[in-house]
């Protein structure tokens, strides 16, 4: 057994593995990458960037410093997860249009409103705001947090910045985490300071009462809140949708036309979002919804957002605008879940909540930051005081100092009066020194006394500084004893905040009801709506059509006569039915190229096939007669197609079967003619098959062979004269005898 390792098998469940390892992975991410911390409001990539611009000592009032420097430094010091995900967080801290307030200071490309990025970390320089050094980092020397070894325990960082202001509501924050995501909205720093004053005052305040304070979410791209009512349930639980509107100005222009002007968008359309407006405005001219927009230009610039919509003499600009907030995202939603990280553990907080563990925190860090200084102060006080007791025998100690052979029995002679191991030259003098009882520090500290310090005004102010530092002891004793004392000194900070930083809400809170957006009515008149055979679809006039008919005819497959106002019916060989509204069709010049059909219906010209199409006006009037490829048949009703989807189940196949015909029937209509691959022929009355509903599979017309389908169907009268072509020659309709359905019919042999 000697140099061998006992071998030992520890057997686990597999899926318990899985779910320990998969819990670790999510509440790591939850805690260390995802979510912000609610004490202040931080995710740890933004901590770890402004703790270490502040090691770095990149101040408001230095000169800015590369942001590839602070990049580097960072992801080598405290986060490394890649330089990308660290830019971008000290990029988005820059961004006056993302956060209610920035915390850095950007120099260069950092960004716009329309979603273009900012320039390469090479590129751009930062420093951090002054608002981050004054609430965010300036105390992290008072031991008012925790700090804890980085990732490869070769540094400190602190746990949680000690943030006087309730950066989670500035701010806000989104992100997604394993199973969690966290989108919360910023708001206004002035009305966040005085409901967090408010609380501190009355700790039973009600989130109603807070909203005093609070209106609502503040967005750094203004706009406007049109729910106010259901505020107040979104700030109880945490959880809700708030719908925000872009604002919209009415100018007047020459010519007696006016323009809407977006002034303000929604927070949610900020990047692509505006691009993707612009093209849906655009959308809704090439698509008829309204002929009243006759432009659309973007004319934002530094000064703001302008983005000017030109309407048509005689444009109604308020049915327009409504039109807008219904069919773009001029009008938005922002869900809300203020999820943060509270007490370790991921948890979605109300406006109270999150108030109320703000608070305990400042308590937290301002009775740390009071201890610290205490203590500090009260080590002053000591060595103040052996400095003054020592002026008035200060003689007796620069003779003890003299007759000394080292520092250590200079020392222990301050401290105990031990004058054995020094020469005195007066007696009288190591008498004196033998009542000295300094302690250690006062003693060390008159050991590196200068000798100024003896001069006549620095001993006057060496007294009145301990006089200042006993005021201070009384003070700091004092907010720690009491926590009226310690709150006042929390509301004093909270109102230097408030008036250094605090500015107007950009965001107006209005109840408004949805916006209703009156079509005007079209005039109707006839088209005809054209489908050519690359499956691209167009309206032209009925005049336009009958100038061009040959031509009309000739380029396209089918050329169907509606009205503008009317709806085109597409049957499928797979018995689907889709339906087209003429309205959506392109109308103009007969050699305009016009859209594809799939982009106006669910019809897929890839996949499908169309057996029938026409005016589904004509359609309803109707009675269609089915026929399947495995010989089923039956007719409907065209009244049952009168519906609003836009797809429906024209009728119900078996497994393997296509449509091979749909046709309306007309009176003279009297017998159909059904023709198979293999040659067999069958005719019958129509009256012998049935009429059913859209969705029944129909009744079976011909009995087929093994391996045979139908070919052909041909709808006819008793004396029909018409002939088809089978094999080559000329077959008279009427040459096949008339028979009942559900015969296998006439082999024809040529």
């Amino acid at each position: 057994m000697s140099g061998k390792i006992k071998e030992q098998i520890i057997g686990t469940e597999y899926s318990e593995i899985m779910q320990k390892n998969y819990i670790d992975y999510a509440m790591s991410v939850i805690v260390s990458r995802a979510l912000p911390d609610v004490r202040d409001g931080l995710k740890p990539v933004q901590r770890r960037t402004l703790y270490d611009m502040s090691e770095l000592n990149i101040r408001h009032d230095k000169p800015f410093r590369k942001c590839a420097r602070i990049v580097g430094d960072t992801m080598g010091k405290y986060h490394p997860h890649g330089d990308s995900s660290i830019y971008e967080a000290l990029v988005v801290m820059a961004q006056d249009f993302k956060k209610g307030q920035i915390l850095i200071d950007g120099h260069g490309n950092f960004g716009s409103i329309e979603g273009d990025g900012a320039a390469a970390m090479r590129y751009t320089e930062a420093r951090l705001h002054k608002i981050t050094e004054d609430a965010f980092l300036s105390d992290l020397d008072k031991n008012t947090v925790e700090f804890v070894p980085n990732f490869d325990e070769t540094e400190k960082e602190p746990e949680v910045l000690p943030v006087k202001i309730p950066n989670f509501l500035i701010n806000g924050s989104e992100g997604i985490a394993v199973g969690m995501a966290t989108s919360t909205p910023p708001h206004n720093l002035r009305e966040v300071i005085e409901a967090e004053k408010a609380y501190l005052r009355n700790r039973d305040i009600t989130t109603e009462e807070l909203m005093h304070y609070i209106q609502g979410p503040d967005f750094p791209t203004g706009g406007i809140v049109v729910n106010k009512d259901d505020l107040l349930s979104i700030y109880e639980s945490g959880e809700g949708k708030i719908k925000i509107r872009g604002k919209v100005e009415i100018e007047d222009v020459k010519g007696g036309r006016q323009n809407l002007v977006v002034t303000e968008i929604p927070y949610t359309m900020i990047g692509a979002g505006i691009g993707k407006f612009m093209s849906d405005v655009a959308a809704l001219v090439e698509n008829r919804k309204t002929a009243d927009i006759a432009d659309i230009s973007n004319q934002s610039d530094k000064s703001g957002t302008r983005i000017v919509i030109e309407l048509k003499k005689g444009a109604d600009p308020e049915n327009i605008k409504n039109l807008l907030y219904q069919k773009t995202r001029l009008e938005d939603t922002f869900g809300v879940n203020m999820l943060a990280v509270c007490n370790g553990r991921p948890e979605t907080m109300g406006l109270r909540q999150i108030l109320a563990n703000h608070a305990g925190f400042l308590f937290e860090i301002n009775t740390r930051k009071y201890t610290e200084l205490l203590r500090k102060d009260r080590e002053k006080r000591e060595i103040e005081e052996g400095l003054i007791r020592a002026v008035d025998v200060i003689d007796i100690i620069i003779a003890a100092l003299r007759g000394s052979k080292s520092r250590s029995d200079a020392l222990n002679c301050l401290m105990t009066g031990n004058t054995e191991n020094i020469n005195f030259r007066r007696a009288e003098d190591e008498l004196m020194a033998q009542n000295f009882s300094f302690t250690e520090r006062q003693a060390n500290a008159i050991l590196d006394m200068r000798l100024h310090r003896l001069i006549g005004l620095e001993i006057e102010a060496l007294i009145k500084e301990h006089d200042e530092t006993l005021k201070r002891i009384s003070e700091y004793e004092d907010l720690l004893t009491h926590s009226d004392s310690m709150k006042k000194a929390i509301i004093k900070d909270l109102d230097r905040y408030e008036k250094e930083f605090g500015r107007d809400r950009k965001t107006s809170i209005e109840n408004a009801g949805a916006a209703v957006y009156e079509e005007k009515p079209i005039e109707e008149m006839d088209v005809y709506f054209l489908l050519d055979r690359f499956g691209y679809a167009h309206t032209v006039d009925r005049a336009t059509f009958e100038r061009n008919e040959e031509a009309a005819r000739s380029e396209n497959k089918y050329c169907i006569s509606v009205k503008n106002t009317g709806r085109i019916m597409i049957f499928t060989e797979g018995g689907q039915a889709h339906q087209i509204k003429v309205s959506d069709v392109p109308h103009g010049k007969f050699r305009d190229k016009g859209k594809p059909v799939d982009n106006i219906s669910n019809f897929d010209s890839a996949s499908e096939t169309i057996v029938y199409i026409d005016d589904l006006n004509n359609i309803i009037k109707s009675k269609l007669i089915f026929i399947t490829r495995k010989a089923f048949g039956k007719v409907v009703d065209g009244s049952e197609f009168d519906v609003t989807k836009r797809s429906v189940a024209g009728t119900n196949l078996s497994e393997g079967d296509s449509v091979l015909m749909i046709t309306p029937l007309n009176d003279e209509t009297r017998q159909i003619l059904l023709q198979s691959v293999k040659g067999f022929f069958l005719r019958f009355a129509l009256e012998e098959i049935p009429e059913k509903k859209k969705g029944a599979v129909g009744v079976r017309t011909m009995k087929l062979s093994d391996g045979d389908s139908l070919e052909n169907a041909y709808l006819m009268n008793f004396a029909d004269e018409r002939t088809v072509e089978y094999k080559g020659i000329d077959l008279p309709l009427t040459y096949v005898k008339n028979t009942h359905r559900d015969a296998k019919g006439t082999k024809i042999r040529i």
